[in-house]
């Protein structure tokens, strides 16, 4: 965790977190011609969580070239007006959130680049490249929105089915990782174990809670 940004005075961390759901009810939603009484429902609240967020971001001073609220009727009308702007992926934050599981706390971080150093360590002991934290934290949503234009905030998935075989690659390698990796790889390591036992304990016919999001911001 080196490196930082600062706001005023104060060094700020970058927040992690992980949630759990069917992201084929959140793709509905976005793509859908015509709502059903539920879809428009959540929609409103979600909504509604929008304006909430960009009434934060006036009040901190932070002026968005497009509202979140806008970009949320724009990503449902098929329609961005602009391919590089934040507000596209805190809107489509907004409806993932409606949809999945409370946010589970995987901490606060000082950069995201951080994180590919992570990555060396854990392929120079043998963990596979598709299980490495830059490559399932910041591959995207499963639409393609416009450019955040920063390194946050970040989306990233990696499917439920995969939590435990990262849990079991992370915790085999635990004893041999230099000191600087091994709390964050553990930290990784027990939430997916945690997330594999739900995911099996969860699933239900006509449920499906098939993707892990990771929201960096």
């Amino acid at each position: 965790m080196s490196g930082e940004r600062v706001k005023g005075n104060a060094a700020v961390g970058y927040c992690l977190e992980m949630s759990t759901g069917d992201m084929r009810t959140v793709v509905r939603l976005l793509t859908a011609v015509e709502r059903t009484e539920q879809q428009e429902r959540t929609l409103a609240r979600v909504r509604t969580e929008c304006e909430r967020t960009d009434a934060r971001f006036r009040e901190q001073g932070i002026a968005l070239d497009v509202s979140i609220s806008r970009a949320l009727d724009e990503l449902i009308d098929g329609t961005p007006s602009t391919d590089r702007c934040p507000a596209y992926s805190y809107a489509f934050y907004q409806v993932v959130a409606a949809h999945f599981s409370d946010p589970a706390d995987l901490g606060t971080w000082r950069r995201p680049a951080w994180f590919h150093a992570m990555d060396d360590e854990l392929a120079r002991h043998g963990v596979p490249s598709d299980l490495l934290p830059g490559t399932f934290l910041f591959s995207g949503p499963p639409l393609r929105l416009p450019h955040p234009g920063d390194a946050v905030p970040a989306i990233g998935t990696l499917p439920a089915r995969r939590a435990a075989t990262l849990a079991d690659a992370y915790a085999r390698v635990l004893d041999r990782l230099d000191p600087e990796f091994r709390g964050p790889a553990r930290r990784f390591a027990d939430a997916l174990r945690f997330e594999a036992e739900e995911w099996e304990g969860t699933r239900q016919p006509g449920t499906n809670p098939d993707t892990l999001l990771f929201w960096f911001h």
